[in-house]
């Protein structure tokens, strides 16, 4: 009985261990990616926006900069995942809020939902998606007033860059690879469980 908690108290140390160990590398280029990719993204904002608007860095882009450049091997962090997540979570969100533009706690809690289970059915699901639907209902008029422009910009373009960024950041050096899988583009090529 002793020899087994000892044994354990071991294995629990080693576990301890080893999830406290820092990697100093991966950490560098975790921070750089996001500071490119969230900083390009502001100053494209300031560049080309007046001061008081900010179109360009909704509160999601920070969301999925966690996974795409902290925990680039998540399946929630794939290209698949963060562009079609966005772009079908700010499509729900715009259709909901024009065709139901209150009460806010219905068209809230209803954009949410359904951009959870259409990214579920179309297998993008990302979850800063569901920030992204919120958005789209809950925004600023100016952000209201897009309409389905919101879905271009600043969703899929900002989500673009964030992508190209991460795809140079996270493949600068050989311990670090994304996507996962470097063919996600091929769909006429995927099979998908019955």
């Amino acid at each position: 009985m002793r020899e087994k908690l000892r044994q354990r108290m071991r294995r629990a140390r080693y576990i301890f261990y080893q999830e406290t160990l820092f990697d100093y590398q991966e950490h560098l280029w975790t921070f750089l990616g996001s500071f490119v990719g969230i900083g390009l993204l502001g100053w494209l904002n300031s560049a080309f926006l007046p001061p008081y608007d900010n179109l360009f860095l909704i509160a999601s882009f920070g969301a999925s900069s966690v996974l795409i450049y902290g925990h680039i091997n998540s399946p929630l962090a794939q290209p698949r995942n963060l562009i079609g997540g966005h772009v079908v979570s700010a499509l729900v969100g715009v259709t909901v809020q024009q065709l139901l533009p209150a009460p806010l706690w219905l068209t809230a809690a209803l954009a949410v939902s359904l951009a959870i289970v259409l990214m579920q059915i179309t297998r993008t699901l990302h979850p800063p998606g569901g920030a992204t639907a919120l958005m789209a209902v809950v925004g600023s008029e100016k952000l209201k007033a897009l309409g389905y422009l919101y879905v271009l910009s600043p969703v899929l373009s900002g989500v673009l860059i964030l992508f190209v960024v991460a795809m140079v950041f996270n493949n600068a050096t050989s311990h670090r690879s994304y996507p996962a899988n470097k063919h996600w583009f091929k769909i006429w090529r995927r099979r998908y469980p019955h």
